[in-house]
Parts: structure tokens; C-alpha cells; sequence
């Protein structure tokens, strides 16, 4: 009976954490899957009726105190994208809602991500046949907005885990075949410092280039985590206390010594991206996320009470 008792007090003290990364104001052919401003805000609207929307923070804060209770919910973002602040924010203030944005700072004033320079590249390549810049996949044919997204996320998983010098040559060579490319889709400086001025808003780090940090040597992926901290810090004059691992999934994306990294790096909790919720006996340097996985809202809401609950 005890045992019963404390599995449904654990049940019970479970939060959760969504990953966003952007919301775009209308659908885009090349990432359909994407949230749109008028999705989110629904989405937000629902949410915040039905749970206690607190900072990830708050959320850390509680665990280590032992006081995580209620339905609570945090709302995070990835790597620092220029939406980020121009769409998702002013969702987020309309609703009373916090969040956290992780930021790769290497990306900042012009920077482009890159997976975006592969779905750039794949939609604004003509109709016909073009070399990938990868032996093995070879050419890749492009025609109606379907082939170019199964191209696209063709190069993307292929390249994902290669060695980060490898990934950025074949990344390099296959978005020259573009003429021009967007400069405009991560946040400027500027914009970053306002949404930190933001009641609300929490600025996290996020590496300086985004790399999988498993797949670097471990100086290499040291100085990723401190040089994006300290990057950002130098920016915003304030501390940063929470991380977040590019991919995020332990084992083929971070390990660890990473976490080891983290912590040594002087941050006081980091994010995941495996499945999972926030406990009061969680690693606080493996704290779970997930992101939103069905397009109605009210069956979205009623399968999060579940996961809170321990049904899910």
C-alpha cells in the first residue's frame, strides 16, 4: 500500500516541458509540420486555462524544494530564431504565458542553421536533377514541394551525425548551388535583448554552432557549451543557468561526461529532448521535453492531463 501511495505522489508531482522551435505565420510547403501563429495561440489560450503555466525555472526551483504539485507547464523554445520574437512572443505576452528561449549564439545577426541552408537550398533550386554533395545519395530530383521536402529531409538525416568539419563542407557545397539564401531567419542582438527584457522571458544556452556534441571530440564540445554561454552573457550582462543539448537525445546526441560539461560549465540545469516529465527525483541535468504531437487541441489537452498523471 505504501509503495502504491508513493508511485501516485510521484504521479502527482510530475511537470511537463513543450519544445517548440518555430511559429511561422502562415504554412510553409517546405516544413508543413511547423506551428502557425494561429495554432499557437489557440494553443497557449487552452493551455493556460487548464494548467499553471510556470518558467522552466520555477519548475527546477520547485524540484529541488520538493514542491512540484498541480498540473504545471513550461513552454520552451530552440535555437533562436527570428520568429521566436516576432511571432511567438506577443502569442506568449497576450496569454500571460513564460518561457525559455535556447539560443545557439553562433547564429545570432545573420546566421543561418544548418538544416535551413538544405530546405532553403531544396526550395529555391529549379525543377531537375542535382548533385547532393554526397556520394552515396548522389543526385536528388526536384519537382512539386513533396520532392523537395523528401530531398531535404534526406540530406538532413543523412548529415546529421557526421563529424562537424564534414557536415559543414558538404552543407557548404551543396547550398552553393543556390544563388542566394535567407539571412534573416535567427534572431539579431537587438531582438534578443528586448525578448530578455521581456517579463516572462528566459534566455538559455544552446552551444555556439549547434553541433552534436557526442560526435565531437571532448575539448571541442567543452568549449561549445562555454563559448555560447559566454557569448550570450557578454550580450545580455546577465548570468545564464539553463542549457539545452542540440538534438537532445541521450546517447547518439549527448552522454554524460556532456552533462558533466554542462554543470561544470556553471549552469544549474539542462533540457533533453527525450520523452518524459519533470519529477521531484529528476537529474536536473536531464530534464525531459516534448513536443506537441496532435493538431487538436482539446485531445492535445486531454492526453497531457494523462501524461501528467502517469497514464501516458
Amino acid at each position: 500500500m505504501i509503495g502504491a501511495l508513493a508511485a501516485w505522489s510521484m504521479r502527482r508531482s510530475s511537470h511537463l516541458t513543450l519544445i517548440f522551435h518555430r511559429v511561422l505565420t502562415a504554412r510553409d510547403p517546405m516544413s508543413p509540420g511547423e506551428p502557425t501563429a494561429v495554432w499557437f495561440d489557440g494553443l497557449m489560450s487552452t493551455l493556460a486555462r487548464r494548467f499553471e503555466m510556470i518558467a522552466l525555472d520555477d519548475a527546477v526551483q520547485r524540484a529541488e524544494r520538493g514542491e512540484l504539485h498541480g498540473r504545471t507547464l513550461s513552454v520552451t523554445f530552440d535555437d533562436g530564431y527570428a520568429d521566436n520574437y516576432e511571432v511567438a512572443l506577443p502569442i506568449l505576452q497576450r496569454h500571460g504565458v513564460p518561457a525559455t528561449f535556447f539560443i545557439a549564439s553562433g547564429f545570432l545577426d545573420g546566421g543561418r542553421m544548418w538544416n535551413d541552408s538544405i530546405i532553403e537550398t531544396c526550395r529555391v533550386l529549379a525543377p531537375g536533377e542535382h548533385e547532393s554533395a554526397d556520394a552515396e545519395i548522389g543526385t536528388i530530383t526536384l519537382s512539386d514541394w513533396d520532392s523537395r521536402r523528401q530531398a531535404a529531409a534526406r540530406l538532413i538525416k543523412a548529415w546529421k551525425h557526421l563529424p562537424l568539419e564534414q557536415r559543414h563542407e558538404r552543407v557548404a557545397r551543396f547550398s552553393a548551388l543556390a544563388d542566394s539564401l535567407p539571412d534573416n531567419l535567427m534572431m539579431r542582438t537587438d531582438q534578443l535583448r528586448d525578448m530578455a527584457a521581456t517579463p516572462g522571458v528566459t534566455i538559455g544556452g544552446h552551444t555556439v554552432s549547434h553541433p552534436i556534441l557526442a560526435a565531437l571530440p571532448a575539448e571541442q564540445a567543452r568549449a561549445e557549451i562555454t563559448a555560447g554561454k559566454q557569448a550570450l552573457e557578454d550580450k545580455l550582462q546577465r548570468e545564464l543557468t539553463l542549457f539545452a543539448y542540440p538534438n537532445g537525445k541521450q546517447g547518439p546526441d549527448y552522454r554524460v561526461e556532456h552533462a558533466q560539461m554542462v554543470r561544470d560549465a556553471g549552469f544549474q540545469a539542462a533540457v533533453a529532448t527525450d520523452w518524459g516529465t519533470l519529477s521531484n527525483t529528476t537529474d536536473h541535468f536531464q530534464i525531459p521535453r516534448f513536443t506537441p504531437w496532435n493538431a487538436n487541441l482539446d485531445r492535445f489537452c486531454v492526453d497531457l492531463a494523462r501524461c501528467h498523471h502517469g497514464l501516458l
